[in-house]
């Protein structure tokens, strides 16, 4: 048997972890880490290793499928590629003719760098509709930080930073986008002083220097009462506040609202706790601020990522060395330029789903999930007739599942590309059996801002599975002009290297091709914001007829917001803690994986286990006003007594009657898509902050 070692990068998460791939003849053997790779130097996840069980697995999708009875009674018939497309292509065509091309909605998951492939064939075909995690992770990050300070900042480990704050953010579990938590291990073992604000005893948290519990929901609040102390106590850098601070006086103002004091009693943080995070983080220099995802999930969204980089810029912490730096991509076609998004007519773009309402979502290109499942019940703002659906399962990841479940019953047409046969994908017309990232050529962090971009070959052949990337550019030609398309979609990467001077045969070879870092550019340059400056107090957001400057709204479910309702659902619920086993809804046939988390878990504190008869290991009921789940209980002093923690994306592919259990244990029938509990400016959907009630069910 021939052996074989192939070098590239994992995307079996979000990460990006340069792998080498050992082969035996044309099969994947076994997948390691790669110490010579830049960003994880070696380190590779549970994912990572388990996944060429994945790609073998026997109920893996190989053929497309196309539903021969009831939706949802598994009825499927074994079809040709050429057939499926022909028959979407006309059904896109006659829903195009009838409804107009906004009846048609994609919708994307996971992040298996399909987005520009997918954005690019809404655009041509004239959809301003598009649905996935953009609204409540990453995506509000990059639309907030360049209406702050021009771009996205990200954490500058390799410059040795003598403080790291870790917001939201379980960054050793989730290896997500431009980070590694090799790296901040790193700058921790040299001594980096380490603040975690968190619910949750994660494992940085037990190794920090200070540790602030927060009350969930309350990030926005917490960090403004920093900004408070970093004001009144001098911390702030002066001569950066005076050369690039926009609204200064204003900014101020508002933060005398947040003493410590008065935010000890909103976010549940003893006030001389937030005095010493903020003296730490102004005083130890370079500093940098790790964000997450917890704090894209509520009502403060757009908020809590504008004071968060509002505390980056009057530290002096922002565009230095060791600080929260903007890393230079290579010398690329722009993303912005691949998805033409210039071809969306305008009064294409007026009929973007919420885009009058949330208008840093319509800036995104994107829409609110719940307000396209309303336009499919109930035909406003107009009918939504078709979706498109490429690695995502909606059914157990977006918020109210049953609200979703009708919504997609409903719908008259449904495609669905993947792995495996989700639930969400067994209510599809159509499945497509979609490629891994060991069957494709693709240019790995090309949608990212870390500086650099993974060459990434093709190693393997499965079945007749299709990268999402062919998949549309075989349909776009069905059904719009050629010229916009690839005679290969490999072709694509010859398009994107061209303004480098470089083409994908000499790129695939190499391990990273990276841009020329510069820090200090705001020195040369400014901001790339309307004043040139950061925006403490926002002109954008003045513009679209929201509050300027950063403030602490209430979640709207809460002891504080509906105390009658937390007298029958006494705890605050937060969902949706990386599990580092599982990639959102994925994985969990993976028998390797399962054994490690086997089931869904509960976090209760001894106290409030006490208070229900729980001891660890039982199932205990989980309920709100949606509906009823269940999980297992893990006892931790690591969570206050009056908060419940407990897992997401839980169905059980080995269950195989249709649906697989997806109410049983799935966080999202417990979840609120209710508009009144969205970010006003970015549509996010409350998944961390609400109310629930505890039941034994023994």
């Amino acid at each position: 048997m021939i052996k074989n070692v192939v070098k590239s990068n994992c995307r079996g998460c979000h990460g990006g972890c340069g792998v080498i791939v050992h082969l035996e003849g044309n099969r994947i053997v076994r997948i390691e880490g790669d110490r010579e790779f830049p960003t994880n130097h070696g380190y590779i996840c549970p994912i990572g290793r388990e996944f060429p069980d994945l790609v073998y697995h026997p109920e893996r999708l190989k053929n497309p499928l196309k539903r021969t009875g009831k939706r949802g009674e598994g009825h499927w018939k074994r079809v040709s590629w050429d057939e499926a497309l022909d028959a979407i292509a006309q059904r896109y065509r006659d829903i195009k003719d009838e409804f107009g091309a906004e009846a048609l909605v994609m919708g994307t998951g996971t992040g298996r760098e399909n987005e520009g492939f997918l954005t690019r064939f809404a655009n041509v075909f004239g959809t301003p509709n598009i649905i996935g995690p953009g609204h409540i992770c990453y995506v509000p990050r990059a639309g907030t930080t360049a209406i702050v300070c021009g771009r996205l900042p990200v954490c500058d480990y390799a410059n040795h930073p003598k403080c790291v704050m870790v917001w939201g953010n379980n960054l050793l579990f989730s290896n997500p986008d431009e980070y590694k938590g090799i790296n901040l291990l790193g700058a921790l073992k040299k001594g980096a002083k380490l603040i975690v604000v968190d619910p949750r005893r994660t494992a940085l948290a037990r190794r920090a220097d200070i540790w602030m519990r927060l009350r969930p929901g309350t990030d926005t609040a917490l960090a403004l009462a920093m900004a408070n102390v970093i004001i009144r106590e001098g911390l702030y850098d002066s001569d950066f506040v005076a050369k690039y601070a926009y609204g200064w006086d204003e900014f101020c103002k508002r933060v005398e609202e947040y003493s410590p004091d008065r935010v000890e009693e909103i976010a549940w943080v003893p006030a001389g706790q937030i005095r010493e995070a903020a003296r730490l983080y102004s005083e130890m220099k370079p500093a940098c601020l790790q964000w997450g995802v917890a704090i894209e999930q509520n009502i403060n969204c757009i908020d809590n990522n504008r004071i968060l980089n509002i505390l980056m810029a009057i530290t002096g912490n922002l565009d230095v060395p060791g600080g929260n730096a903007f890393f230079v991509s290579p010398q690329v076609r722009p993303f912005t330029q691949f998805i033409m998004h210039r071809r969306l007519l305008p009064e294409q773009k007026k009929k973007q789903i919420g885009g009058e309402i949330y208008k840093m979502a319509r800036r995104m290109g994107i829409s609110p999930p719940k307000l396209v499942w309303d336009a499919i019940i109930t035909g406003r703002p107009y009918p939504v007739k078709a979706l498109q659906l490429h690695a995502t399962n909606p059914l157990i990841t977006r918020a109210n599942s049953n609200d979703v479940y009708k919504a997609l019953m409903k719908l008259d047409f449904l495609v669905v590309a993947d792995f495996f046969m989700t639930p969400t994908a067994e209510l599809a017309d159509f499945v497509l059996p979609a490629a891994t990232w060991l069957e494709f050529n693709w240019l790995g962090g090309y949608f990212f801002r870390h500086g650099y971009l993974f060459p990434r070959r093709k190693i393997i052949h499965v079945g007749e599975c299709w990268p999402d990337n062919k998949i549309f550019n075989e349909l776009g030609k069905k059904l719009t002009p050629a010229r916009y398309w690839f005679d290969h979609e490999d072709d694509a990467l010859d398009y994107i290297l061209e303004p480098s001077g470089l083409t994908w045969a000499e790129v695939k070879e190499k391990p990273y091709i990276k841009g020329n870092m510069e820090y200090h550019k705001h020195e040369k340059e400014g901001f790339l914001t309307p004043t040139g400056k950061v925006e403490l107090y926002s002109t954008v957001m003045e513009g679209w007829g929201y509050d300027p400057l950063p403030v602490y709204k209430e979640p709207p479910e809460s002891p504080v917001s509906t105390p009658k309702m937390a007298r029958e659902y006494p705890y605050i619920l937060i969902t949706g803690a990386r599990i580092p086993c599982f990639f959102h809804s994925e994985h969990r046939m993976i028998k390797g994986l399962r054994r490690i988390n086997p089931d869904p878990v509960a976090e209760v504190h001894p106290e409030t286990a006490a208070r229900h008869s729980l001891s660890d290991g039982d199932w205990v009921f989980i309920e709100t006003p949606r509906g009823r789940i269940s999980q297992r209980v893990k006892i931790t002093t690591g969570i206050d007594p009056r908060v419940v923690a407990i897992q997401h994306g839980w169905w059980f592919p080995e269950n195989k009657t249709p649906g697989h259990e997806w109410r049983k244990c799935n966080a999202n029938v417990l979840t609120d898509d209710d508009p009144k509990g969205y970010d006003p400016a970015m549509g996010s959907t409350n998944l961390r902050v609400l109310l629930c009630r505890l039941s034994s069910s023994k």
